[in-house]
């Protein structure tokens, strides 16, 4: 054994072969007193403290949790991390009363956003996005999903792509991308939508799918969402991702509802996310068709607004509900999952059980890497998080300050504060 950690007052194995939904989702397989010990970057066996101690060599670092909480590293399955600059004139206009679509309309929200990337160098992305990185992973955050989408060109989106899979290769977050060319319609397209979707589908995705970066496991997503594209101009972008074999997500019903949880279901997303106004009748259809559904209170708390998604009637009607921050310059610069967690208890209506399983094993699933992290099982890659607090309920319980004390990312030690 390389490393065991041990003496953890509970240890959450988050145990499961598959997204945990209705009354599973609460599941966290505690082991009172737990250990684990980890060979190779993985995780080889999981159990009572005694026990796993004594696998240990001469050669086995031993780490005392001394009584603390044991869990998977959280995983942030939505965020747009990979950008340049910001938009804190935007925040202070819509703090004397501006909305997010008037700023949208009038060329502002995305499109801001949009300029400064594209006029930013390739090494300027990196640079700012590690920096953001490097904070997510003081609070835990093991594995993110990163979206494109501030380009709207192919040439840069094809930049950030690079700014992704080069964080991926030198960061110690694992970076999980997604192409989202559909974030917005540009100013150079603003009243021939149909025209922009042209280029996605006819420009867009052939050259991401013939690029020299490897893409099985690229998720395309599309903003279906009103000032953003419409069910059939979503449809049209998705069919074509699904054709170059590309699995699926969707942006919908942040704003309003436009059938955009119902095309998800009809063609197999992977995930559906935000979902503020989403109906019951759509969240059956989503459980049905196996979509999980990402919940992102951050962004209803940045935009001060109070409709924050029915996170308990999704548990109710059996759908596997999985936790983002959505990071971005306009919404949600949160790079707290667990900040997140505390949102999504009081305004989402999740146990804490619930939210701990879906900022860990269902955001996994989520993010298409449920077979290799997000719960400490016996061959999962041994990303693990030691968290300074008697009870896993204070993870969500406290808020404002960071109860992860240490962060181990395939097997080595990477953070740990005195």
């Amino acid at each position: 054994m390389d490393l065991i950690v041990h003496s953890a007052a509970q240890l959450l194995t988050i145990a499961g072969d598959a997204p945990k939904r209705g009354e599973t989702q609460s599941e966290l397989g505690i082991i009172a007193n737990g250990a684990l010990a980890i060979r190779d970057e993985k995780i080889v066996a999981v159990g009572a403290s005694e026990e796993i101690r004594a696998l240990a060599t001469n050669e086995t670092t031993q780490f005392d949790a001394q009584g603390k909480i044991v869990l998977p590293g959280f995983v942030d399955a939505h965020t747009h991390v990979a950008f340049a600059g910001d938009r804190a004139n935007e925040f202070e206009m819509r703090l004397r009363g501006a909305s997010y679509l008037d700023l949208l309309k009038a060329g502002g929200g995305i499109m801001n956003t949009v300029r400064a990337t594209r006029a930013a160098s390739l090494e300027q992305i990196i640079s700012e996005t590690r920096a953001r990185l490097d904070r997510m992973l003081l609070y835990g955050t093991t594995t993110v999903e990163a979206k494109t989408g501030y380009g709207l060109d192919t040439a840069t989106e094809l930049k950030l792509l690079q700014a992704i899979y080069t964080l991926d290769a030198t960061h110690p977050i694992d970076l999980i991308p997604t192409f989202i060319g559909a974030h917005a319609i540009p100013e150079e397209y603003r009243g021939r939508a149909d025209e922009f979707v042209d280029v996605v589908v006819e420009e867009m995705l052939p050259a991401i799918r013939n690029s020299k970066f490897e893409i099985r496991n690229l998720f395309c997503d599309v903003f279906c969402d009103d000032g953003a594209f419409d069910v059939q101009q979503s449809r049209r972008i998705l069919e074509r991702a699904r054709e170059l074999n590309m699995p699926l997500k969707i942006h919908a019903d942040e704003f309003a509802n436009l059938g955009g949880a119902a095309l998800a279901a009809e063609l197999g997303a992977v995930s559906a996310d935000h979902l503020m106004v989403t109906r019951r009748d759509e969240m059956k259809l989503l459980a049905d068709a196996n979509v999980i559904a990402v919940l992102l209170p951050g962004t209803t708390f940045g935009l001060g607004k109070t409709d924050f998604a029915n996170g308990r009637a999704f548990i109710e009607e059996n759908v596997p509900v999985a936790l983002g921050s959505d990071l971005n310059p306009g919404t949600s610069w949160c790079e707290s999952l667990p900040m997140i967690l505390a949102m999504a208890t009081r305004y989402e209506k999740l146990t804490t059980a619930e939210a701990i399983v879906a900022a860990t094993l269902n955001a996994a699933y989520a993010s298409g890497v449920g077979e290799r992290v997000g719960s400490l099982q016996v061959g999962k890659i041994a990303d693990v998080l030691i968290a300074d607090v008697p009870d896993y309920r204070y993870i969500a319980y406290r808020y404002g300050t960071n109860p992860i004390q240490t962060v181990i990312k395939r097997g080595e030690i990477v953070r740990t504060a005195d």
